[in-house]
């Protein structure tokens, strides 16, 4: 699903304009992203919950040339989904029909 169509389901399931249902999602990111920023979460009852992970900094290795480098600490956001999406039970994506092989025998 992409903004657009989220914004759409939005407006439709809360009787909005396009215009009002994307204001509405761009406000809810920009609180979010501002409250991981402080270092708080977000905390969304039956949805889940957005926080803020810090990742200590590490050496790693170049894989072409093989030599380690400094990899600097990092803040990262991370979401931990609530029982509602945990229990969540998702239609199976159909894999696209395998093309067989056919051998002419002579």
């Amino acid at each position: 699903m992409t903004k657009a169509e989220l914004v759409a389901k939005i407006a439709d399931g809360a009787g909005l304009t396009k215009v009002q249902a994307e204001k509405a999602l761009n406000g809810f990111i920009a609180a979010t992203t501002a409250a991981l920023k402080a270092g708080d979460k977000v905390a969304l009852m039956g949805f889940g919950t957005f926080s803020a992970v810090t990742r200590a900094a590490r050496v790693g290795r170049n894989p072409q040339t093989g030599k380690a480098l400094k990899i600097a600490a990092k803040t990262n956001a991370k979401f931990s989904p609530g029982k509602a999406l945990k229990d969540l039970k998702a239609k199976p994506v159909k894999a696209a029909p395998k093309a067989k092989a056919t051998a002419k025998k002579k």
